[in-house]
């Protein structure tokens, strides 16, 4: 029996990939608005997917992808985000 292939659309870039290509992203309401990752897929509630790289977020921001894909008005906080994406391209740190 093989696994299904759950496919999912980037906010950003619109395309449809495999969920194991996309990061999925969550809305944490305990520090405010803010939208932080979830590689592990596992945090509740609305989840949006996106691909991890640093220009997709930058297009998911000026798009205002975010507010719409998880259902919030204004301009949700995306410094998580970033800043695992940023820890994603650097790669594991040298000791």
């Amino acid at each position: 029996m093989t696994k299904a292939i759950r496919l999912r659309t980037c906010i950003a870039t619109r395309q449809v990939l495999p969920d194991t290509q996309l990061l999925r992203v969550v809305l944490s309401r305990e520090a405010g608005d803010v939208v932080v990752p979830d590689p592990e897929r596992k945090r509740p509630g609305r989840g949006a997917w996106i691909t991890p790289t640093l220009t997709a977020l930058d297009t998911a921001e000026q798009r205002r992808a975010f507010g719409r894909a998880l259902r919030v008005s204004g301009t949700p906080d995306t410094g998580p985000v970033r800043k695992y994406l940023t820890a994603l391209v650097a790669g594991p740190e040298e000791s």
